[in-house]
């Protein structure tokens, strides 16, 4: 296998997939702040949205629609799972967050050690 076999500009979209995957995964252990991992799991979720949305390209695919001259069609699934995952994601972010706003009102921090170590005081 060549280098340009490797690094095929053509699956540039997967690369990032992979980047964002990282990032997010990297945010979400890393971190000790709670908002902080939250946008980790954006970043994350975010990566498996463009995953799903590549696969479901087609090359010289068009819109499912019948008419002459169109012969390659692309699955409009994906695309119509990925809106659904976007907007429960959107859903998912705002529980999270005031779950945040509880936690900082009951502790008085959002640092995750901070908040163990209250715990073990108790």
């Amino acid at each position: 296998m060549q280098y340009n076999e490797i690094i095929n500009p053509g699956l540039y979209n997967y690369w990032i997939v992979i980047f964002l995957m990282m990032i997010g995964f990297y945010i979400v252990i890393a971190r000790g702040n709670l908002v902080k991992k939250l946008v980790g799991l954006n970043i994350f979720q975010t990566s498996v949205f463009v995953l799903y949305i590549s696969m479901g390209k087609v090359v010289g695919g068009t819109a499912p629609i019948f008419g002459e001259g169109f012969e390659v069609f692309s699955n409009p699934l994906p695309h119509v799972l990925i809106l659904t995952a976007i907007v429960v994601g959107v859903a998912t972010t705002a529980l999270g967050l005031s779950l945040v706003v509880r936690i900082r009102e009951a502790y008085g921090t959002i640092e995750e050690e901070d908040i163990h170590a209250q715990e073990e005081d108790f």
